[in-house]
């Protein structure tokens, strides 16, 4: 005999996690915890504690880089809707086109053309090839990494394993940032 769960599907994946978003925002206890709030593919919250010092150092030496970049804006902490639920941007570099396309109820819901992650001690090899992966699939162009020591690892939605020796959309980003 078979037994089916009678349960919800997620049939639009960005409706859920507008949805889902919408909730986590709106919760009074969720807005008094300090740190990065985001969800899963299952709408489950996940939580992390407010990055050090050196994380928030080289998230804005990479962010004053990146606002020099015309034709679109520099942004920090911005939530991006991805098959793994929202999840939250260290920086990012996002087109006017794009922004105006992608922005639904202060979530994107495409990914900006750069996504930047700072690794922080507690980051897992298999943690950030996922968040690269999801990032890619919500339509970056390049999701960059800036390691402990400040070096940077450019990946190109094309070779999407393999990190590139430059940026192609700001190839005079430098390769270290303080």
């Amino acid at each position: 005999m078979t037994v089916t769960l009678d349960l919800p599907e997620i049939r639009d994946r960005h409706a859920f996690n507008l949805a889902r978003w919408k909730e986590i925002c709106a919760d009074p206890q969720l807005s008094k915890v300090e740190g990065r709030i985001e969800s899963d593919a299952h709408g489950h919250i996940l939580m992390s504690p407010p990055p050090g010092f050196s994380h928030s150092s080289r998230q804005g030496a990479i962010l004053a880089l990146l606002l020099k970049k015309s034709g679109g804006r520099a942004l920090p902490e911005c939530p991006v809707s991805t098959s793994g639920g929202v999840r939250g941007v260290d920086a990012v570099w996002i087109s006017d086109s794009r922004a105006m396309q992608a922005l639904k109820e202060n979530v994107l819901i495409i990914a900006p053309e750069i996504c930047v992650e700072v690794l922080s001690s507690g980051n897992t090899r298999a943690e950030m090839e996922e968040k690269r992966g999801l990032l890619f699939g919500a339509g970056a162009e390049e999701v960059w990494f800036c390691d402990g020591r400040g070096r940077m690892f450019f990946f190109m939605k094309e070779e999407p394993e393999n990190a590139a020796v430059k940026s192609r959309l700001c190839p005079d980003f430098p390769v270290t940032v303080e």
